[in-house]
């Protein structure tokens, strides 16, 4: 058996398709490298050259670099039929309420559970703990401004799905807006303005519960003090 030493490039890519096809996972091109023990360059000039060899032939797959490997992809003209084909396996898919709040955690990250709630205008907590379970966000840390609130960003396996390299390959949501009414509204959401304003009228909207609160609170008092002297002049 002809060792992989001696292997030509056209067997290399053979091999490097092997490996693709059974891995789950994005493969960095030095970890193909070492499976196959050939140089680490030679192997990302073979997957840039596979890459191009799909897309010139229409496959009806590609090879995507993403999330700081290689992995298979289909491709996007299919995507209808493989929908179709992938929902018959009762899939369960993301539902709106996740995919709007793993598109403000997306653009905004490190967002916290509160900024969240912000932009949707309801209480996430429910949407952003099963997003976490599915591994597509995670805990990045604590926001000391702010209570210490846990702040959210998305992980490896979000960049895999969505096929992105990393979060910087994020479309620019402008491009989608109907008018400028609505790219300016996209703007202050991504800047953090319009959920800081929220966030303010929040707090006032606490306090003056707070506030409505100890009124009655005051008045119950007040009640009871009239009551008692009412009773004492009874006796």
């Amino acid at each position: 058996m002809e060792s992989l030493e001696n292997l030509s490039p056209s067997s290399i890519k053979g091999a490097l398709e092997a490996l693709l096809l059974v891995s789950s996972d994005p493969v960095s091109a030095s970890a193909l490298a070492q499976a196959l023990d050939v140089a680490p360059g030679e192997v990302a000039s073979l997957l840039a050259e596979l890459k191009v060899e799909y897309e010139e032939a229409n496959r009806g797959f590609q090879l995507r670099e993403v999330a700081g490997g290689w992995r298979l992809f289909t491709h996007p003209a299919f995507h209808d039929q493989v929908e179709a084909f992938v929902l018959s396996w009762d899939t369960q898919k993301l539902s709106q309420a996740a995919l709007e709040t793993l598109a403000v955690i997306a653009y905004h990250q490190p967002a916290t559970r509160e900024m969240v709630r912000g932009i949707r205008g309801v209480n996430s907590d429910g949407v952003i703990s099963s997003l976490v379970d599915k591994g597509l966000i995670r805990e990045l840390g604590r926001d000391a401004e702010h209570g210490q609130a846990i702040l959210y960003g998305t992980t490896n396996a979000f960049l895999e799905k969505f096929g992105l390299r990393s979060v910087r390959d994020l479309p620019d949501l402008e491009q989608f807006a109907p008018d400028e009414q609505a790219r300016q509204f996209i703007r202050e959401r991504l800047s953090g303005r319009s959920i800081q304003s929220t966030l303010e009228e929040t707090e006032e909207d606490l306090q003056e519960e707070r506030e409505l609160v100890d009124s009655y609170e005051d008045e119950d008092d007040d009640f009871m003090i009239i009551g008692n002297a009412s009773d004492d002049y009874d006796e």
